[in-house]
């Protein structure tokens, strides 16, 4: 299978490709933002399919399956707005900085992606700027929108992860990451598991070597209170199993995020 040729910077995505981002709930009144970093699997027509074969698509090298169903559910009941990265983390990952090798992957868990070899450094800032950069924008704004309003907003951003890697079986049903602010992160833990759930303090990723993007740019080098939210794919691959986790979110972020001391900025 061939892969398509790469785009010129300015012209990548065409009037017929979705938009990079979208925001969701943008007028809710919660001191929240919830953002989704992985929600989509699009590529740009230019594109192609990156080479790569369909059936790739579905898998999570692709995106984050699931997570796009709970991140909305959570908004609709938290009352938040919500922002979501629309395309393939094949083509540009949304949490990965600039620089960073596998945020343009040329292989994925084992699958190569022949589309992203060779590219010429014009050509990964295309894909930046027509798709990491306005994503990181929306989520700038929102928090701007946020913090005029007097707010000091609470950051959560929702992934998934696999069941099974290199043939360990993950036993955690969600993991909570952060770093150095853990207002957010311990008291959502303990909550889950006093509720029975098998959660992960910085498991199966972990928030403390800076490896992500999003939440150290947008939430911890801000002082913002913040948590990122992984759960096991195979407990949201369907409507119904994402539904169910996103109401056990619901339940216990709730409490979390009326803590008084979630409405303050810590020291960077």
């Amino acid at each position: 299978m061939s892969a398509s040729p790469a785009a010129s910077a300015g012209d990548l995505l065409g009037p017929d490709d979705p938009p990079p981002v979208e925001v969701f709930n943008p007028d809710a009144p919660a001191a929240l933002l919830i953002v989704c970093d992985h929600a989509g699997r699009n590529v740009p027509r230019k594109l192609g399919r990156l080479g790569v074969d369909e059936a790739a698509f579905e898998r999570h090298i692709a995106w984050d399956i699931g997570a796009a169903i709970v991140a909305r559910r959570l908004a609709v009941e938290l009352n938040a707005p919500l922002v979501l990265s629309q395309y393939s983390r094949l083509v540009v990952d949304s949490n990965r900085r600039r620089g960073d090798p596998s945020a343009i992957p040329d292989e994925s868990d084992g699958t190569p992606v022949p589309a992203n070899r060779g590219l010429s450094e014009a050509d990964r800032s295309a894909r930046f700027a027509a798709l990491h950069d306005p994503y990181h924008a929306a989520i700038a704004a929102r928090i701007a929108a946020l913090r005029q309003r007097g707010e000091v907003p609470a950051i959560v951003s929702i992934h998934s992860f696999t069941p099974s890697f290199k043939g360990f079986e993950r036993p955690w049903q969600i993991g909570v990451l952060w770093n150095r602010d853990d207002r957010m992160a311990r008291p959502l833990m303990q909550r889950l598991a006093a509720r029975g759930v098998a959660v992960g303090d910085n498991q199966p990723y972990s928030g403390q070597d800076r490896h992500g993007y999003t939440m150290p740019r947008h939430a911890e080098d801000t002082g913002l209170p913040h948590a990122l939210i992984e759960i096991r794919q195979n407990l949201i691959d369907t409507a119904s199993g994402a539904e169910r986790w996103a109401a056990i979110l619901h339940e216990v972020l709730v409490p979390v995020l009326a803590d008084p001391a979630l409405r303050r900025v810590l020291p960077t």
